[in-house]
């Protein structure tokens, strides 16, 4: 996947980004399961918006993270603010020489980017390595019913005055799998015109019981599987899964 330009426009594009509903729910989790906790992973952390959050309400927090266009981006957020957090480039599925975390967090359906069943096997043995006796990891994904009834098919447009895009999701090549391509109309000052970027993003997803038998197998014990930014559990219609698991 190409982030080059897509990264320069994402904290555009993620403005409305349920950020803070991402920091209440890791609030909720770590106040009820692990209130000690203070170092924490922010896996795929993009452009460090969680990361920088998570600074600012005093854990000591490691970004991690595929893209060096979004490591980058996400270093100078965190100069500009004056504060120390360190950045890593490392794939999820194989994580190395990090010390112990209480927290580790993949939030914003990135998990969903691992386009094969053996890439999440292999991530969550990872995150379980490098956790501390105790630890939690937190993340949510797509649902089965987000990919097939919201995304497959769906076209989304904004036309913004300096940047606009054309969204269409389309199913992908696996179940429960969609490709996303992204049309970017950037205005250029200099030139006065329109600058086109296109980019093709791929997801894929798994029923929610796969997901607890790749945890129950990397060790993990499952806490609480819930739905949409809520303590609901998962309906039929839930867009957005969320996990609370455990190293015991």
């Amino acid at each position: 996947m190409n982030y080059k330009h897509f990264s320069l426009l994402y904290d555009q594009l993620m403005d409305e980004a349920p950020y803070d509903q991402w920091m209440e729910f890791l609030t909720t989790q770590v106040n009820n399961h692990f209130s000690e906790a203070k170092k924490v992973l922010d896996l795929a952390c993009g452009t460090g918006e969680m990361s920088i959050r998570l600074f600012e309400r005093g854990f000591d927090v490691v970004g991690v993270d595929l893209s060096e266009e979004m490591l980058s981006i996400a270093y100078q957020k965190a100069v500009d603010k004056g504060f120390r957090i360190p950045f890593f480039r490392q794939n999820m599925t194989e994580l190395t020489e990090f010390p112990y975390f209480d927290i580790v967090i993949i939030f914003c359906d990135s998990l969903n980017y691992l386009q094969t069943e053996q890439d999440v096997a292999n991530t969550f043995t990872s995150v379980f390595q490098c956790l501390n006796h105790g630890g939690l990891l937190l993340f949510d994904v797509h649902s089965p019913y987000k990919m097939e009834n919201v995304y497959a098919g769906a076209t989304f447009a904004y036309n913004g005055d300096d940047i606009s895009y054309i969204w269409n999701s389309y199913a992908g090549e696996y179940p429960l799998s969609v490709e996303h391509e992204l049309t970017f109309f950037v205005f250029d000052e200099q030139s006065g015109k329109y600058d086109r970027y296109d980019e093709l993003h791929k997801q894929r997803t798994y029923p929610k019981s796969q997901y607890e038998n790749w945890l129950k197998a990397a060790g993990f014990q499952i806490l609480s599987i819930t739905g949409d930014f809520t303590n609901e559990p998962v309906s039929e219609t839930t867009e957005r899964i969320f996990f609370t698991v455990k190293k015991p």
